[in-house]
């Protein structure tokens, strides 16, 4: 039996000497490791046992009911300035602590998921609660959970009947699930991994940025119950005093990051740029981009004063951009620049230091390419919400394409040597890396041997997430030791409609990144309306080109 002692906190023994079962600071109210107590400092939660309490202060024991099913982090560092008992009969107790919309003091925020290569994205709630209830001859999508999980939405929603829930240990899960596609799973938030694919809801889920609690249908409320008068109401408040609106999910430790492919803002691009609109090519994607807390660009070409005015036919691969087309890079929201691209050095040395410097007269860090081969090789390091974030890249073909490995402004190429201690430096730091090639094109759904390799290496020197920026088409992707390879996304802004069967077709990834950890990515698929503008597809059209890519991944 757990008891509480006058102002004591939630723990074993009796009301003379309450010990925590874990430190205070465990939980907090507002994200800042504070307790209750320490919130409050004229609490004491230890009082002088030979002080006098008033008679008309001494308050009457309250007795507490907290159910079984709960994750006893839900108690940790509570502390009520009463006498609290908590008991294990519940028709005993005055107050209970358990799932139901009476008193919500908080919410278990879980997510529909499903093997990652999943066409589905989004289901009903109708949906969802016809397999919790369904037939004993069900033959439908199954739903899979943890006995934990079945436990919580059978005292939210009722026991799941028929044959439509499979309950199976936490660990087998994700195993199961991705050997017997498709199914669904039902995951608490915290749990989720990049190898599930996150489903919407009713058209809300967990990881995006403008999630709303309340409106989401797998949020799942705790409440306490029979604390509307009288002293029980103190329980209620050092509750709500220790939780914060979500157990599980908090706004203030989830990252988007969203990666794009190939920007060559030349040609064709460019002379459509010149005719419609500097930033129309962003119309359709700029609202995406934007809404990220980091987007990255890979802009291959330099920035020249004197750039010709763009010919959609020109023949030669000597690339510049005017100036003015910062305005699309900044239209996209774009927080960092990928600088290992091919045509970088197209103009010479001084127009790489010039571009250089535009890109910090506007604030834009870059990679993988700078004024010095020092320079180039820097990561780029972010901090937010308390996620630590680094971005690291090379040129994979080197040679001419990366004279920054001999000394000159420009792309870096691949030290391999160096890169491993790099990449580990950065993991003891606590930085999650996002690494990025500039590497050999292929005009097929599978890339080349070499670049697979290469992807593979530096995932085992402890990237977390590799990209590859020189893909002008969408290409395979695969996860490997914990890491997610994306081997090539395909064209942003560049003007290679009709040029190839697929180059109309281009991926964006949008990684969640929660709690230092890497959690789930989200596919956005689009096609080319014209030369320079990307447009989100239509639902058949993202069915096909998703089930392109993942067939070619082997799934």
């Amino acid at each position: 039996m757990l008891q509480l002692g006058l102002y004591g906190c939630l723990g074993t023994g009796g009301y003379s000497e309450p010990v925590n079962i874990l430190p205070a600071t465990e939980i907090s109210s507002e994200g800042n490791g504070e307790t209750y107590a320490q919130r409050n400092p004229q609490m004491e939660t230890n009082p002088d046992p030979s002080q006098e309490v008033p008679t008309s202060e001494i308050i009457e024991k309250v007795e507490l009911w907290i159910a079984p099913y709960l994750p006893a982090e839900i108690t940790y560092g509570l502390v009520v300035p009463l006498k609290l008992e908590v008991i294990d009969n519940y028709s005993e107790a005055g107050v209970h602590l358990e799932v139901g919309d009476g008193h919500p003091l908080t919410y278990l925020v879980y997510a529909l998921a499903a093997p990652f290569p999943t066409v589905t994205d989004s289901v009903s709630t109708e949906d969802i609660r016809r397999v919790w209830f369904a037939s004993n001859d069900y033959s439908g999508t199954p739903l899979l959970v943890s006995p934990e999980t079945r436990d919580i939405f059978s005292a939210w929603w009722g026991p799941p009947q028929g044959g439509g829930v499979v309950t199976m240990p936490e660990g087998e899960l994700l195993a199961f699930a991705w050997e017997n596609r498709p199914v669904w799973v039902l995951r608490p938030f915290e749990n989720l991994v990049p190898k599930w694919k996150v489903m919407s809801v009713d058209g809300v889920s967990p990881i995006w940025k403008d999630f709303e609690v309340g409106e989401y249908p797998l949020s799942v409320p705790v409440s306490l119950s029979g604390v509307d008068t009288g002293p029980e109401e103190v329980v209620l408040t050092a509750f709500e005093s220790l939780l914060t609106p979500t157990f599980n999910r908090h706004p203030d430790k989830l990252t988007t990051i969203v990666m794009t492919g190939v920007t060559a803002m030349v040609r064709a691009t460019a002379w459509e740029m010149e005719v419609k609109g500097i930033t129309y090519p962003a119309g359709d994607v700029a609202e995406m981009m934007r809404e990220a807390d980091l987007t990255h660009i890979s802009n291959e070409v330099p920035f020249v004063e004197k750039c010709p005015y763009p010919d959609p036919g020109q023949s030669g691969m000597i690339f510049c951009s005017n100036p003015e087309y910062m305005a699309l890079l900044e239209e996209v929201g774009t927080d960092v620049v990928e600088l290992t691209g091919d045509h970088f050095s197209d103009w010479g040395p001084d127009t790489v230091l010039y571009t250089l410097e535009l890109y910090a007269e506007y604030g834009l860090p870059y990679y993988g390419g700078g004024a010095t081969p020092e320079e180039g090789r820097q990561a780029i390091t972010f901090e937010h919400n308390g996620n630590k974030i680094a971005f690291i890249g090379c040129n994979g073909k080197g040679g001419g394409y990366a004279p920054g490995s001999m000394g000159l402004p420009g792309a870096i190429d691949c030290k391999f040597d160096w890169l491993e201690g790099e990449i580990q430096r950065l993991n003891s730091q606590g930085y999650l890396v996002i690494f990025t090639f500039q590497h050999n094109e292929t005009y097929s759904f599978v890339p080349g041997q070499q670049l697979m390799r290469e992807f593979k290496q530096v995932a085992d020197y402890g990237a977390k997430i590799v990209s590859g920026s020189q893909a002008h088409q969408p290409h395979s992707m695969e996860f490997y030791r914990g890491s997610l390879l994306m081997y090539g996304l395909g064209n942003l802004f560049f003007d290679q409609l009709r040029f190839y069967e697929n180059t109309d077709r281009a991926l964006i990834a949008r990684h969640v990144i929660y709690d230092g950890r890497h959690i789930s990515t989200e596919l956005f698929t689009v096609y080319f309306i014209d030369y320079s503008r990307p447009r989100i597809m239509s639902e058949e059209d993202r069915i096909q080109l998703l089930i392109d890519v993942f067939s070619a991944s082997g799934w």
